[in-house]
């Protein structure tokens, strides 16, 4: 499993944004992150943990209306 390390002002839909392509990923970026859940913006330097997701699986996963 691949990880990405933070930068002070991450949120989940920005990391998910450059890891995956999109934040419909997020879902499965704070599934994987279950320690992390109570952060909503990040602080430098945390680690979060990238699961393999495949662009196909990216790409179907509903974007929260939200978010549209």
């Amino acid at each position: 499993m691949n990880t990405y390390q933070t930068v002070q002002g991450d949120m989940w839909d920005s990391i998910a944004k450059q890891a995956y392509g999109t934040e419909a990923a997020m879902d499965q970026l704070m599934r994987a992150n279950p320690d992390l859940l109570q952060v909503a913006v990040f602080g430098a330097g945390e680690i979060v943990y990238l699961p393999q997701i495949s662009a196909q699986d990216a790409a179907s996963v509903a974007v929260p209306p939200w978010r549209k």
